[in-house]
């Protein structure tokens, strides 16, 4: 059962990335993430209300610290990877985005920790992966900022990731709130200095609501199967979101990767479940 609610949450977040990149395509990639982020800080607002526990466990010792953090770099990271999947290949741009996961294995570096023999191997097949897959775009063969892009929402998302571990030490929702207040609160000063929304009209909200309820449901789903079974096993399916974002790209767009790039994808794929094995 919690092995189908990690599955589950990787299809949410495959399928919300998807649509959201669709969304990209006819306003600012900034007022999708503004927008939805916002949404899913009001659904976690009225969760922590009807808990009745309050908010203080977010900001005790560096919780606030590392739940901000993980709002200013999560943010970034979604912007690059929306403007990368509207612009872009979603069939190269998402895989590359997963590679994320290497982040969080080298900051534990640093920080005295020792990754096995696996995640080593699956460092090296996803690096081969993803140049395997980007070889078209930074060969000249179709314009190479997707790929950029999605290379730097990986860094942001893997600075995201571990920011959400070290604060979901002291309360996982609560960091996930506190996140999501944070990269609101920036994207609401933006939007005051600039006096713009983005493009954004009425009749995109329930669209961008429904992402934005998406992807909150995705982090519900992980934080729930990840806490009460095994996190190696969560992390592994939960990984898998490029699946989904490809099975609607194929299906609804019609995207043909060429055999490098799939065989890429494919890497990158296996090197992304080693890792968090």
């Amino acid at each position: 059962m919690l092995s189908l609610l990690a599955l589950l949450s990787s299809a949410c977040w495959g399928t919300s990335d998807f649509f959201a990149g669709l969304k990209a395509r006819t306003m600012s990639p900034t007022a999708v993430v503004a927008v939805t982020q916002a949404f899913a800080l009001v659904a976690l607002s009225v969760i922590l209300l009807v808990r009745h526990e309050g908010f203080a466990a977010t900001f005790s010792g560096n919780g606030a610290l590392w739940s901000a953090t993980a709002g200013v770099a999560g943010s970034a990271g979604l912007v690059c990877f929306y403007t990368a999947l509207a612009t872009g290949t979603m069939g190269v741009v998402a895989p590359i985005s997963s590679l994320g996961a290497l982040v969080p294995v080298l900051l534990g570096l640093l920080t005295g920790e020792r990754p096995s023999t696996m995640a080593w191997f699956g460092m090296a097949i996803a690096v081969t992966g993803a140049a395997l897959a980007s070889g078209p775009e930074l060969a000249g063969a179709v314009p190479p900022r997707p790929v950029i892009l999605a290379a730097a929402a990986a860094a942001f998302f893997g600075v995201a990731l571990f920011s959400i571990d070290r604060g979901a030490r002291y309360a996982l929702l609560e960091t996930l709130w506190g996140m999501r207040l944070t990269s609101v609160s920036m994207f609401l000063v933006a939007a005051l200095l600039a006096r713009s929304v983005g493009g954004t009209r009425v009749r995109d909200l329930p669209v961008l609501a429904v992402i934005g309820l998406g992807d909150v449901t995705a982090n519900g789903l992980f934080a729930f199967a990840s806490s009460r079974g095994m996190v190696s096993v969560a992390s592994v399916l939960g990984s898998l979101y490029p699946v989904a974002t490809l099975f609607w790209a194929r299906l609804l767009l019609n995207e043909r990767l060429r055999r490098v790039q799939a065989i890429g994808v494919g890497l990158t794929l296996v090197g992304v479940v080693a890792i968090a094995v």
